[in-house]
């Protein structure tokens, strides 16, 4: 892992749209759902996946019996994460709220959720069971009485998914779950088939060709985002075990080959202690191959003169997750401007957030966290403006509104507000 001053580092990623066959071969199987429904979804299956698809829909006897298929221990561990996701989320519901002014009038805001929302889960290389409940769990303390599933059967000639995914959804509550994955899966959620209904929005990662096909259907429905590859910070002083340091960067490092993990420094000797870590703990991980490119790619340690430059580096950089392995972090959480997640003190390690605190794991990536939250009940809600107003508020600002419509040249809107004052302002009168 090649150590550097902060000054000559540049991360350079650039946000990944796909190639011109990749965006053309996404539209056509948008396209095919559309024009032929569950048809070509089935024969997508058969074509990607290798696997022949009768019922699309998973049954409830298939989802029981993915429990026999998987240890007590995971499903102990999954219920306690989804109890600490559940209190966490319950925190950030929203109330309508209505106000009502001294002259009569009234205004407020109507808080909604959202009706039928798609949970993408991959179930392939990358299968994820703790997705399943960071995706659901927000979305039915938000109140979303229709969430529905879609994830790739197995890739081994069955149409059978992976059991710890069905294991999640039974515990998550999601009910309605389909044999399908990839574009062909994001377009049936957006247009509908003959056996999925469609949705008003669809969250949760995927390959690039998911990604691209959500990015193609964003305004038929809405989407979470268009998620880049994994990324850890790591702010560390002469006071961090070096071993807790290296150890964190690898677990983002094995996620994929784009992942970028980065140790921020003004100590070259925990640097230097950092780098032989790296290196020793990367020969012993399952995944090396994947990691170690990550980390010649994208990975890098930063020398800084001062955990105040570490800081403003990685305010600019703002990543999708911080760590502050320092004395004293709190000290300097106020001035992080710009992370996902940022995880305080040498036992906060990236992976509770990841699985078991309850905060969310879907976060900003690419430098995105500069304008955009994790997922949240926010993303599962909608809201509605109201207002009412009293005769006597519009007789006292019945002029300005018409001052400022015809400003604009809209004289239509004025004559709206001129012929109330005129008739209501003669009665009044």
């Amino acid at each position: 892992m090649r150590i550097i001053p902060a000054g000559e580092f540049a991360l350079n990623r650039e946000v990944e749209y796909g190639s011109a066959e990749q965006n053309e071969s996404t539209r056509r199987i948008i396209e095919a759902v559309r024009q032929e429904g569950d048809a070509a979804l089935r024969r997508f299956a058969q074509q990607f996946d290798r696997v022949s698809v009768g019922e699309l829909r998973v049954t409830d006897e298939e989802v029981q019996a993915a429990y026999a298929q998987v240890d007590a221990a995971f499903v102990a561990a999954l219920r306690a994460a989804a109890v600490n996701i559940r209190a966490f989320h319950e925190r950030q519901k929203r109330t309508s709220w209505m106000d009502l002014q001294a002259d009569g009038s009234l205004l407020g805001q109507v808080i909604r959720p959202l009706k039928r929302v798609g949970l993408y889960v991959p179930g392939g290389k990358a299968a994820y069971p703790s997705s399943v409940l960071m995706n659901a769990i927000p979305a039915q303390v938000a109140g979303v009485p229709e969430i529905v599933m879609v994830t790739p059967p197995a890739t081994n000639g069955q149409d059978g998914i992976n059991p710890h995914i069905l294991v999640a959804a039974a515990e998550a509550g999601v009910r309605e779950i389909y044999r399908v994955g990839g574009a062909q899966a994001v377009a049936a959620l957006a247009y509908g088939t003959e056996s999925i209904p469609p949705v008003d929005k669809i969250v949760g990662p995927g390959n690039i060709y998911v990604a691209l096909a959500k990015r193609s259907v964003f305004g038929v429905v809405d989407i979470d985002s268009i998620a880049g590859p994994s990324e850890i910070a790591v702010i560390a002083d002469e006071t961090a075990d070096a071993a807790y340091a290296a150890a964190d960067l690898l677990s983002q490092a094995e996620h994929d080959e784009m992942a970028s993990a980065i140790l921020i420094t003004p100590s070259r000797k925990l640097a230097e202690q950092v780098q032989a870590e790296v290196e020793r703990q990367l020969a012993l991980l399952p995944r090396k191959d994947i990691a170690a490119q990550s980390i010649r790619d994208y990975g890098a340690i930063l020398l800084v003169d001062s955990l105040d430059e570490a800081i403003s580096v990685v305010n600019r950089l703002a990543p999708e997750h911080l760590e502050l392995l320092v004395a004293e972090p709190f000290t300097y959480l106020p001035r992080i401007e710009n992370a996902g997640a940022i995880f305080l003190g040498p036992y906060s390690s990236e992976p509770v957030g990841d699985y078991f605190a309850g905060p969310n794991h879907v976060l900003p990536t690419n430098g995105t966290a500069r304008f955009s939250s994790p997922l949240s009940v926010d993303d599962f809600i909608k809201k509605s403006s109201v207002i009412h107003y009293s005769k006597e508020a519009l007789l006292a600002n019945g002029q300005q509104i018409m001052t400022l419509a015809r400003n604009e040249g809209l004289e239509g809107h004025a004559r709206a507000i001129q012929v109330r004052l005129e008739k209501e302002g003669n009665n009044h009168g």
